[in-house]
């Protein structure tokens, strides 16, 4: 039986434990705004209920990197933070702005994932149906985005851009550092 990659294995968790956590702030940030500056009681809700999938994904990640002795990435406290403003700042913008930020990250962890599916051998089956699952969320929470108005029209292309990058960039640092 072919083994994955210890290595691997520890960045795909690390960077997992982060991209969840970060899912996590990006719609704390979300809800503050909507609990402060922007009324939208319903997408609060909508909101609400895709952070709780994140925080089913965030617990798993990280009961994984307690068990497997796994060090986080050195930048959760820049993620948090980073996290946070992205999610208040686009849903200050608008809800096409807030749920377009839910969908440009959500087409990034959906390659992400299924790269990282790819991989994982038949070794860490109980990791590689988390995985399998959490990805379906993720794209669950992408059509939930729009259907609720997230456009990549005008402005918006450029901002999908920035949060692609953004996103892809924190993945690159997280599997390493």
């Amino acid at each position: 039986m072919k083994k994955t990659n210890k290595k691997k294995l520890e960045e795909f968790i690390r960077v997992d434990h982060a991209g969840e956590r970060g899912a996590i702030k990006i719609y704390e940030g979300q809800l503050l705004a909507l609990n402060t500056i922007v009324r939208n009681d319903e997408l609060k809700k909508k909101i609400g209920e895709m952070k709780k999938h994140e925080q089913e994904h965030s617990n798993f990640f990280e009961n994984e990197i307690v068990k497997r002795n796994i060090k986080p990435t050195k930048f959760l406290p820049l993620w948090d933070l980073l996290g946070l403003g992205l999610g208040f700042g686009s849903t200050i913008l608008g809800k096409k702005a807030a749920m377009l930020c839910t969908a440009s990250v959500e087409e990034v962890i959906d390659e992400h994932y299924k790269n990282q599916i790819n991989q994982i051998e038949v070794d860490e089956k109980n990791l590689k149906e988390k995985i399998i699952k959490f990805r379906q969320d993720e794209l669950d929470h992408k059509d939930i985005a729009y259907e609720e108005g997230a456009t990549k029209k005008g402005l918006y292309s450029i901002m999908d851009k920035v949060i692609k990058t953004g996103s892809k960039v924190a993945i690159k640092i997280s599997e390493k550092i």
